[in-house]
């Protein structure tokens, strides 16, 4: 159970695909997932947002150690699908909240690294390399073409999390 007086970070994914994902990064030694909270899927990134919005926003201004992270398909319409999402965060939250996601679907990210990629099998090994990748400080899949896209908002929330989600 997590502390919510102490830094964490709670992470509401879209599908069971981010989910898993979500799962593999948190599992990864090198994250404390004492502080690493995945909810249940939203079953859509609108969902995401309507869920955010109504059950989220309210706990973040109690909680200020609270962090989330939004976890999304951009299907190919980033630019867009992000600035829209951010328009779901109050201008107080902003700090403190993110937005990540494959740039279509976890599904084309997971065939193209199955080829490219030899110890990644499955999506929660996607979540561990990603761990990995955060905890080393590489670029190695955070630098795949369908991830990125999140590098901005990636050094944003590293800079917030990664002293508390990597304390080693």
């Amino acid at each position: 159970m997590i502390n919510r007086y102490n830094p964490h970070l709670i992470i509401l994914p879209e599908d069971d695909h981010n989910r898993q994902i979500a799962n593999g990064f948190k599992e990864d030694l090198n994250v404390d997932f004492r502080v690493i909270q995945t909810l249940p899927i939203a079953c859509g990134w609108r969902k995401v947002l309507e869920e955010f919005q109504k059950n989220h926003i309210s706990n973040m201004r109690q909680f200020p150690q609270m962090n989330m992270l939004l976890l999304i398909d951009f299907d190919d319409d980033q630019e867009d699908r992000f600035s829209y999402a951010q328009e779901y965060i109050p201008e107080d939250l902003r700090n403190r909240v993110f937005i990540l996601g494959v740039k279509i679907e976890p599904r084309d990210l997971k065939k193209d690294v199955l080829k490219n990629f030899n110890h990644i099998k499955s999506f929660k090994n996607i979540g561990e390399a990603l761990a990995k990748d955060c905890a080393e400080n590489k670029n190695e899949l955070w630098g795949h073409d369908l991830l990125i896209h999140n590098k901005p908002e990636l050094e944003r929330m590293i800079l917030s999390v990664k002293p508390f989600l990597f304390p080693n």
